[in-house]
């Protein structure tokens, strides 16, 4: 007979498994116990827990009558992991048989977790999530970094500084890899100049398992033990090491836990050695020639690409290559021409490098773009792939991005959802007949609760302000003014996202004139709040950061323009919540998809954006607001021109005065009927779980040979 668990062995199995992270209920349990402490851990259930002994803990709880929550919570999870009827189980049924093996170079799951630096990261953590929901059979290969991606402070002349921080695996909901008999797993990849060893982790995110390979272990050099400390950190030799170990390694460290999945999928080209190695096991186990084998095993891939920049593509020299990849070509049979000319264009230019993108193209079958114009602009990239087929006859399809409803929801809103949608709605949020119901809030309703999550993001940003200032050694005075920025009956414009200079960070200050006349407007004032990291290589990006940031400390703009730092997954989470309106100016059409505003849709914010990305195939309208028509320019300063003046006009005529009509009860009910609007059209159709469905449907039951049907013309290389 099992023993009965105590209420801190429940707590400590629920911090175990990052479920949690997505459970608003349970998240406040955790925070209940101790507020201070939940946000000086930054979120962590682990941590915290070790802050008690177990009777300790008891008292607390009894304290604050927790028990019988921590109960519901526990049987909840237990009820969620046992459930055998789900969407997965109904329509991926080949897949239980035999997994699909998710490989990432990130994962952001959460923010206690630093294995992640931006839209990549998340994008493959809501993946995760909606997986799990949904049961479907999958498990998740990446590298697990030691110090993470780096954290950003701002210093007294505006200059993004970097510094990194050790993170310590026992503080960490993360377990030794097992294999079948019970021992940790430890794998290693060879090279000309040695081999590197890693061992395995494994984290239960949910349903799903994610399996990271750390290269910090005692048969390492010092440099291999560093080669997974910090995500997209060090040179290119770094680079390409990382992606043996996450691509070759990774499928070995699939074997040896006892898996062998029957789809590889490729989230960006980081992991494109993956498929090579499943292929050296074909010829190795089953006698298979080369070509037999990739033949077999490409059909078996699936690729997404995400980058519609040809320099944001991974490119490796011969020497480099031979290095590291040189062994495994031995065992493929394969001399060095071989080998290079599978990662370019052109086999037989000697002069091109080995492109990791490509690769990933010639060893699958099936590959997508991230939105419906990132389709059209990845097929006329890698048109010269296929020479022999027409652009639009290029294999590359697309599936849209989605965010992960229950990671970003805010719990306030989801009481107004649970209200107006059907029973159990969260089980079907990719369905769109579900959110019919959007349309019956209360328009007061609905604006407290934005107010409120607005008023709950204006006091996050002011005592993060002051933070920042104190660290620089702001004067007394200035601190003071930082604790009442922001005025909550202003008009809240968010931006925050990587500060890559095609993004255009500052491209509303194009026109300082105008700009300053909508700033310092008293009848209907504009704010601006600012977040967001440079690549520490990215001298351009640092600089619009410090030009913004010198910015906030001029008179007409002090409180009224505020730049936070380190944005990271809990500060994202309290702007998608909290802001009015969010805005998204990239240099059309290099956006591939972008998700932030997704998630400001689900809590009744708007969108004004260029017409890239996910909302050139979601603007309709009357459900946000458009930057332009969707044109281009060949000249760079003549569209940032353009897009700078349609960007101004867009605010003074469209934005501003809707925003500021109200009626008798001060309700701008025009702006409210564009936000129910924004969430009736787009919260399905933008949504994680739509996007694993179409994952399973469109990649993995085909490649995995789980179609009924199937009719298509020959799209191999």
């Amino acid at each position: 007979m099992a023993t009965k668990k105590t209420v801190y062995e429940k707590l400590c199995d629920l911090a175990g498994n990052l479920w949690w992270s997505w459970q608003p209920d349970v998240t406040q349990i955790f925070h209940l116990i101790d507020p201070d402490k939940w946000s000086e851990l930054n979120h962590n259930p682990v941590l915290l827990l070790k802050e008690y002994s177990p009777e300790q803990l008891d008292k607390k709880l009894s304290s604050l009558s927790l028990h019988s929550r921590v109960n519901v919570a526990y049987r909840r999870w237990q009820e969620y992991m046992e459930r055998s009827e789900t969407w997965g189980s109904t329509n991926a049924t080949i897949l239980g048989h035999r997994c699909a093996a998710y490989f990432s170079a990130e994962f952001g799951i959460h923010e206690s977790l630093h294995i992640y630096s931006g839209g990549l990261g998340v994008l493959a953590g809501d993946h995760l999530k909606s997986a799990s929901d949904l049961g479907l059979p999958l498990v998740a290969v990446g590298l697990f970094y030691g110090e993470g991606y780096f954290s950003q402070h701002i210093d007294k002349e505006g200059w993004q500084q970097e510094s990194y921080t050790e993170a310590k695996t026992r503080n960490l909901p993360i377990s030794p890899a097992l294999t079948p008999d019970g021992k940790p797993v430890s794998i290693s990849v060879s090279t000309r100049s040695g081999e590197i060893f890693a061992k395995v982790w494994r984290i239960d995110v949910g349903r799903v398992n994610l399996y990271l390979l750390d290269t910090d272990v005692p048969e390492n050099s010092e440099e291999d033990r560093n080669l997974t400390a910090r995500l997209y950190g060090g040179d290119q030799r770094t680079r390409i090491r990382q992606e043996i170990m996450l691509g070759i390694g990774g499928v070995r460290a699939l074997e040896a836990i006892g898996i062998e999945p029957s789809v590889i999928h490729m989230n960006e080209g980081h992991s494109a050695f993956a498929p090579l190695e499943r292929v050296r096991n074909r010829m190795h186990e089953d006698g298979f020639s080369f070509d037999d084998a990739l033949r077999d095993v490409a059909s078996a891939c699936v690729f997404t690409t995400h980058t519609p920049v040809p320099a944001g593509h991974d490119r490796f020299d011969a020497g480099l290559l031979e290095e590291h990849v040189g062994p495994l070509g031995d065992q493929l049979g394969l001399d060095h021409h071989a080998l290079m000319s599978l990662g370019r264009v052109d086999p037989q230019n000697e002069g091109e490098s080995f492109c990791m993108t490509v690769l990933a193209f010639k060893l699958s079958r099936l590959a997508n773009a991230v939105s419906n114009l990132h389709g059209v602009v990845s097929r006329r990239m890698w048109a010269s792939l296929w020479p022999w087929r027409s652009e639009e006859e290029i294999p590359i399809g697309h599936i849209t991005n989605g965010v992960h409803m229950p990671t970003w929801l805010a719990a306030p809103m989801r009481v107004i959802y649970d209200r107006v949608l059907p029973t159990k709605w969260y089980y079907r949020t990719g369905e769109a007949d579900v959110w019919a119901g959007i349309e019956e809030i209360s328009p007061g309703d609905l604006w407290e609760t934005h107010q409120a999550l607005k008023n709950r993001l204006i006091q996050f940003s002011r005592d993060l302000l002051v933070k920042q200032a104190q660290r620089r050694g702001t004067s007394d005075t200035e601190i003071g003014h930082l604790s009442t920025a922001l005025n909550p009956d202003a008009l809240l414009i968010g931006f925050a996202r990587r500060f890559a200079p095609y993004k255009r960070a500052d491209l509303v200050m194009k026109d300082m004139d105008n700009f300053l006349k909508i700033i310092e407007d008293s009848d209907r004032p504009v704010q601006f709040v600012f977040a967001g990291k440079a690549h520490p290589a990215d001298e351009r990006g640092k600089q619009i950061i410090q030009r913004i940031f010198k910015l906030t400390q001029e008179p007409p703009f002090r409180g009224k323009i505020v730049l936070l730092e380190d944005y990271d997954i809990n500060l994202g989470r309290h702007l998608v919540q909290g802001v009015d309106v969010w805005l998204n100016n990239p240099r059309r059409p290099l956006e591939a998809s972008g998700t932030s505003g997704q998630k400001v849709v689900l809590n009744g914010g708007l969108n004004c954006s260029i017409l890239d990305g996910w909302w050139a195939e979601a603007f309709d309208g009357s459900n946000g607001f458009a930057i332009g028509e969707g044109r281009t320019h060949v000249n760079q300063e003549i569209q940032d021109d353009r897009d700078g003046l349609n960007l101004m006009k867009v605010l003074k005529e469209e934005v501003i005065p809707l925003y500021y009509r109200r009626n008798e009860d001060d309700l701008p009910l025009g702006w409210i009927h564009r936000m129910k609007r924004a969430i009736r059209t787009l919260g399905w159709r933008f949504n994680a779980d739509r996007m694993v469905m179409d994952y399973a449907e469109k990649m993995y039951l085909p490649a995995a040979g789980g179609l009924s049907s199937q009719i298509k013309g020959d799209s191999s290389l």
